[in-house]
């Protein structure tokens, strides 16, 4: 009888499913299953999900995940990655939820921040974020003040409320989960230089720290009742990512195109000076902490969505007539779009941005400028990211990352090659590579693995890429 081959289990929950990925010791994918999940938009600024049907999806999709490679060993380890930011109450005994899942998107406690914005330098200087409704205090304070059942649980002493990532661990290993780091700094409560609940910002926001899960590391001990997921990482999605291809490198922008895009640049063990970034976590344990610049991009599949639903488009159709389009008639739209869907991001944080078109055309015209817009964003940001020091090429992942005329644009305007992996799973790789991390893995650079698509600029549309992209930016200052 063969030998049955060893394996780990990465979690992804994200805004549109959750995905369960089995891998070989060599990072290749053995089994893979996805569960879609429902997204409750009310108005322009609530974005909810059901948590019990988050976790229900989650266990679902490991179980089928193991079910198809049911004839190799159980997983060395699990590990989960979960869209950060957002954020849900539970009560700590039972572990039921006591509110929905407040989106990253969410921004309905926006108006709440106005008085605080006297303070927002202190916000940034603990916190590495600007005072923005998408992180979790914010949201965690709305909670508190509107929910009979969450005010109810913290004057029983019952209140559990923190990021999602904590209290789906807690549900997948059935105990009592701690914070990760690089979800825990996705709260606005966190000091990211003392990796612990920060009590100055705790009281500026009324957050009373009895509520709050303890700190922990983004490895954690595995430890769970019997029968539930023994889960020895647990990190933010975007954080995983550049653990995907071995240990992040400092000369390396990690692109993920999404429903929103980021933009991450490791900094080591130096937690740099945001600007008009974010000074993210990307790992803490109790020997070191690892941290990035990153660039955030609200407005992405998001603003593809908004238009579709605006216009009743046929988004694939009008996809493929805009890639058959030029190069040079991609970087270069007949009108603008000014996005300010899901709030405008870095570098300028405006939550109550309104998106407009700028000048007239019919629908394709306006498909081309959402998506100009979205290279043009990200420009922005690598503009941002630049002033850590030179750049020599971007690793591009997402949904979006499938588009090779938006690669060809990106290419174009940031002046530096595009990696696109032909495994674009690179969140669940991102925890395989952090659930192997200290152990002897060979990590395939994408720039030399079999099937990543390299893009190059191509210096005449350049020129043409980089007019536009003036346009659009004295456009953008206009309306700001």
């Amino acid at each position: 009888m063969g030998t049955r081959e060893t394996t780990w289990l990465a979690l992804d929950q994200g805004g549109h499913a959750s995905r369960a990925l089995l891998f070989d010791a060599e990072g290749r994918e053995l089994a893979e299953a996805r569960v879609p999940i429902a997204t409750r938009r009310i108005g322009e600024d609530r974005v909810e999900h059901d948590p019990e049907e988050l976790v229900t999806s989650l266990r679902t999709a490991a179980s089928q995940a193991l079910t198809a490679h049911s004839g190799r060993l159980p997983p060395v380890a699990t590990g989960l990655a979960t869209q950060r930011s957002s954020i849900v109450c539970w009560d700590r005994r039972s572990g039921a939820a006591l509110s929905p899942v407040l989106s990253w998107q969410d921004r309905r406690a926006a108006a709440a921040l106005e008085p605080l914005r006297a303070e927002a330098h202190t916000v940034r200087r603990l916190s590495g974020l600007p005072l923005s409704a998408h992180y979790g205090a914010s949201k965690m304070r709305w909670c508190v003040e509107h929910l009979p059942a969450v005010r109810d649980a913290a004057r029983r002493g019952a209140l559990r409320i923190g990021p999602l990532a904590t209290f789906l661990a807690g549900r997948l290993a059935g105990t009592s989960a701690k914070v990760d780091p690089a979800n825990g700094s996705r709260t606005q409560l966190w000091d990211a230089a003392r990796g612990d609940w920060s009590p100055e910002l705790l009281d500026l926001f009324g957050i009373a720290r009895e509520w709050l899960p303890d700190p922990g590391t983004t490895v954690q001990d595995g430890l769970a009742q019997p029968g539930a997921l023994a889960l020895a990482v647990v990190t933010g999605d975007q954080s995983a990512v550049p653990f995907a291809w071995g240990e992040p490198r400092e000369d390396t922008l990690y692109i993920n195109l999404g429903t929103g895009a980021f933009l991450q640049r490791p900094t080591g063990v130096r937690r740099a000076e945001p600007g008009g970034l974010l000074a993210s976590v990307l790992f803490g344990d109790a020997q070191q902490t690892l941290y990035s610049l990153e660039g955030t991009v609200n407005g992405a599949a998001s603003a593809i969505d908004w238009l579709a639903a605006r216009e009743d488009l046929d988004v694939g159709a009008v996809w493929r007539r805009w890639e058959s389009l030029d190069r040079a008639a991609r970087a270069q739209p007949s009108l603008l779009f000014l996005n300010g869907i899901s709030g405008l991001g870095s570098p300028w944080w405006r939550s109550d941005f309104a998106s407009r078109f700028v000048g007239e055309g019919d629908a394709d015209a306006r498909f081309a400028a959402v998506v100009a817009s979205i290279a043009w964003l990200v420009r922005a940001n690598v503009d941002e990211l630049r002033r850590a020091g030179p750049i020599s090429r971007a690793i591009v992942t997402g949904g979006l990352a499938q588009s090779d005329g938006l690669l060809a644009l990106l290419a174009d305007l940031c002046g530096i090659d595009l990696l696109r992996p032909a495994q674009g799973e690179a969140t669940a790789l991102g925890v395989f590579g952090l659930l192997r991390r200290d152990q002897d893995r060979a990590a395939a650079d994408p720039a030399d693995a079999a099937g990543t698509v390299r893009v190059s600029a191509d210096a005449g549309v350049a020129r043409q890429a980089a007019a536009a992209f003036e346009h659009w930016h004295d456009a953008m200052r206009r309306a700001l």
